[in-house]
């Protein structure tokens, strides 16, 4: 009889809360990398991307495997945004319109791949997966690093001007990682923070702390069209795929009301829209219906009636 893993793939069950009410994430889990020499070479045709539309740390790869050309050296599959007790399901198991079927293993949920490659794993089943088809096995499952591996590993095999596309340059480093530092806990993560708190000390220490770092953020904007330097940057990246959610998601299923992007940040929706707009890496890889409706529907102890709000309307304004 197979084990019961309802624990790590049902969010209603998972235990994510420390003794203050605060919602405390998981770190990832397979954290290797891909490089020449190592165990895992850089090849065409060898790695499979699984992602959800509506997972933020997912988008992040997908934004990033387009501003490389990687397309045609890593194929993706996109899973039902609806995650119940078993996770994300593929088209097998759930048909949405725009999710698709494992075309490696025909799993039914991506929990099916964490257990194919080990067994007795015991942590979340999340996207993105980074997979390896020579090994049969998970690279990695951390955004912040996959996005780093897309940035340089794959250089050799893309087109030269692709291959110039630099998202965390050299001489911009320091300020992009001092920058990571806190866009991560206090607004990517932030929201979360915000949204599954149970206790109400724990949700207004985070939403005050999201909404500080925002006004930070604004800041920062002010007349620039890039957080940092006069470049995209992953720092971009990053932070974009926080705020494209915000006004449709965040704003009410998480309960950080204090302040909507549209109306409250001038700065951030110039900046937000720009990108979705003139970039198709960005507006390529957001699909609107599976963000809102993982969100309102995947979280029962949030939202029990799983009606998906109609607005904002639009999504994005116009630039």
């Amino acid at each position: 009889m197979s084990r019961d893993v309802t624990s790590q793939s049902d969010i209603s069950k998972s235990k994510y809360h420390d003794e203050s009410g605060a919602f405390k994430r998981a770190a990832s889990s397979f954290r290797d990398s891909i490089e020449k020499g190592g165990k895992f070479e850089p090849e065409k045709d060898r790695y499979h991307l699984y992602v959800s539309y509506a997972c933020p740390w997912a988008t992040r790869a997908l934004i990033v495997r387009k501003l490389k050309g990687l397309e045609d050296l890593i194929p993706v599959t996109v899973v039902s945004p609806r995650m119940g007790g078993e996770g994300w399901p593929f088209l097998s198991a759930d048909n949405f319109p725009g999710a698709q079927d494992d075309p490696l293993y025909k799993s039914q949920h991506i929990k099916d791949l964490y257990l194919r490659c080990s067994p007795d794993y015991s942590g979340r089943f999340t996207v993105p997966v980074l997979w390896d088809k020579k090994h049969e096995t998970i690279v990695n499952n951390e955004s912040s690093e996959i996005i780093r591996i897309f940035n340089t590993a794959f250089n050799h095999l893309i087109d030269p001007e692709k291959a110039k596309v630099d998202i965390y340059p050299e001489n911009l480093r320091k300020e992009i990682d001092e920058l990571n530092e806190w866009v991560y806990p206090d607004i990517n993560n932030g929201v979360y923070r915000s949204g599954f708190a149970i206790k109400p000390e724990a949700y207004e220490a985070a939403v005050k702390q999201l909404f500080n770092s925002l006004d930070r953020l604004e800041k920062i904007l002010e007349g620039k069209e890039y957080i940092i330097g006069d470049k995209l940057t992953e720092a971009d990246v990053r932070t974009w795929v926080t705020a494209i959610r915000f006004d449709p998601v965040y704003v009410g299923h998480f309960k950080c009301n204090i302040r909507d992007i549209r109306s409250g940040y001038p700065n951030i929706n110039r900046w937000m829209k720009k990108l979705y707009w003139t970039n198709p890496a960005f507006k390529d890889s957001t699909d609107f219906d599976h963000i809102k409706t993982h969100y309102y529907w995947s979280h029962p102890q949030i939202n029990p009636t799983r009606i998906v709000p109609v607005g904002p309307v639009p999504l994005v304004q116009d630039l």
